[in-house]
């Protein structure tokens, strides 16, 4: 069985890029967006709106997920039209790009890592570190991690974590931040004046509603979950990161199109230069990837994610508040 560095450079040869491929993808996803964004304008009946507004939420998933690969130099490298398209699109969602790839960057470089600072990540707590730290300090990691969080991650996590956060702790290094909140809060006005409130609310608030949302848990489940590893820094390996602490999302085809192959994450962690579309091919073709604890978007999986709160060092393992006292 292959591990360590020799199971990472095994991922090589998929982590070149198809350029054709990149292009169409990226084309093809921003065309659907724009068809369903003028959808919910434009067709005649509301529960067609809400349809379509529905399937941008989709779409925004899977360009955002493009962008991601974009950012990570996995695709369209050194193209200063994919260049200008990301970076537009990163305003437009929220994720200024200074904030988004300096957050993103630490996150790979130090996911699963007990003691490290929680950039880019839900922290994450030992059971004895819990039991001694002050109320307040309990109470702000429980809600940093509390489902509500999630579901409001529009507001929560990206308004105020990715946008007016960012620009308060660094104005110099994070300027954009404030402006595409600026941006953000003028495109919604504009909106709701001279197309009404019902065209912001299906156009602009819903998709990105949907969206945060949805990214925010997958983003948590995918490292939050039922068999979870973490170690402490001294411990800390980059594979056992990628196959202990990252978890493959099994989802039905469309919802694994939809979210551009970001079920397959433990893979992304191990060589994030592979492109999305191809890690199922990466995972077919080395029997090591196929070892990754599988999560589903299921109701009884995402509550036994969500119940997860501290690390028990002793068992280790993820618990959640009930078990504190066994």
């Amino acid at each position: 069985m292959l591990s360590g560095k020799e199971l990472i450079l095994t991922t090589k040869p998929f982590a070149k890029e198809i350029r054709w491929k990149s292009w169409y993808y990226t084309f093809s996803s921003f065309f659907l967006l724009t068809a369903s964004l003028l959808g919910t304008y434009f067709t005649p009946f509301i529960w067609t709106k809400v349809l379509c507004s529905i399937f941008s939420a989709l779409m925004l998933a899977r360009c955002f997920m493009i962008f991601h690969d974009y950012q990570h130099h996995s695709i369209l490298r050194k193209s200063w039209l994919a260049n200008f398209i990301f970076t537009a699109f990163g305003m437009y969602i929220l994720t200024p790009a200074s904030i988004w790839k300096r957050s993103h960057d630490h996150h790979h470089n130090n996911n699963s890592k007990l003691f490290s600072a929680s950039i880019g990540s839900f922290p994450i707590m030992t059971k004895e570190k819990f039991m001694e730290a002050p109320d307040k300090d309990k109470k702000i990691y429980l809600a940093v991690r509390h489902p509500l969080t999630i579901v409001f991650a529009y507001f929560t996590m990206f308004l105020y974590g990715m946008c007016l956060q960012s620009f308060l702790s660094s104005p110099r290094r994070h300027w954009d931040s404030l402006a595409v909140l600026i941006l953000h809060i003028g495109a919604a006005v504009f909106l709701a004046v001279y197309f009404g409130p019902l065209t912001w609310f299906l156009t602009l608030f819903l998709p990105l509603f949907i969206v945060h949302m949805l990214g925010a848990y997958l983003f948590y489940a995918q490292h939050n979950f039922p068999g979870v590893l973490f170690r402490s820094n001294i411990e800390w390996c980059y594979e056992h990161a990628a196959m202990e602490s990252s978890s493959y999302m099994a989802m039905n085809p469309f919802m694994q199109w939809a979210t551009a192959n970001i079920g397959f994450h433990h893979i992304h962690h191990i060589n994030s230069k592979i492109p999305f579309y191809r890690l199922p091919e990466a995972m077919a073709k080395i029997p090591e990837l196929q070892r990754a604890t599988v999560t589903r978007l299921t109701p009884s999986d995402i509550i036994k994610c969500l119940r997860l709160k501290l690390w028990d060092a002793g068992q280790k393992k993820m618990i959640s508040l009930a078990e504190i006292k066994k």
